[in-house]
Parts: C-alpha cells; sequence; structure tokens
C-alpha cells in the first residue's frame, strides 16, 4: 500500500506563531490537523554557539501531496531564517483517521 499521508513537525517561537501558521495550514485544507505542543525545550547548534530556546511543536497531519504548499506556507509566515521542516510518513494507522485527513484536503 503506497504511503499516502505525512505527519510534519515543525518549531515555532512563539504561541502567536504555531497559531498563526497552523490557521494558514488547516484554513487553507493543506493539513487536517495541527497539534501545537507547548513548553518544548530545544538546544541546538547554530552559528558554531550551542543554543537553548523554549519553542512550540506543530505537529502536522495532512496528505502527502500538500507537503510543497505546506513548506512554501510555513516559510511565509515563519520567523526563523532556517524554520525546522520535517516530513514523516505515517505507515500505518486507523483507516478512518487517514480517510479523516484525506476528506479535509484541497
Amino acid at each position: 500500500m503506497p504511503i499516502r499521508h505525512q505527519i510534519i513537525l515543525c518549531t515555532c517561537p512563539d504561541k502567536a506563531t504555531a497559531e498563526k501558521i497552523a490557521h494558514c495550514l488547516v484554513n487553507g485544507k493543506l493539513a487536517a490537523c495541527v497539534n501545537i505542543l507547548p513548553g518544548i525545550t530545544s538546544i541546538y547548534r547554530w552559528h558554531e554557539q550551542i543554543e537553548t530556546a523554549q519553542e512550540q511543536l506543530l505537529l502536522i497531519k495532512a496528505n502527502k501531496t500538500s507537503y510543497q504548499a505546506i513548506e512554501t506556507t510555513i516559510k511565509k509566515h515563519h520567523p526563523y531564517e532556517l524554520p525546522e521542516i520535517i516530513a514523516v510518513p505515517i505507515e500505518n494507522g486507523l483507516p478512518e483517521y487517514l480517510h479523516w485527513i484525506d476528506s479535509c484536503h484541497s
């Protein structure tokens, strides 16, 4: 069975940015659902420095065909120079839930 669905991970610097991106994706029918996980701590290397930041994590559930439009939308509304945008394929899931994701796709 071909993989048709994905979860896209994206960290945001604050709640306002996370909500703005989530609303753009759902209102634009690019994603069926976006979960916002607040209060994550990210530790990463940036410009040869070790950084620590409090962020919000977006879990974006979408049809695989929407990836490019999702990436473009995130980049348009994201304040980071290099936003995290990582797609993970959904290999298995409740068929009814996966059908729901498809039904929300434009």
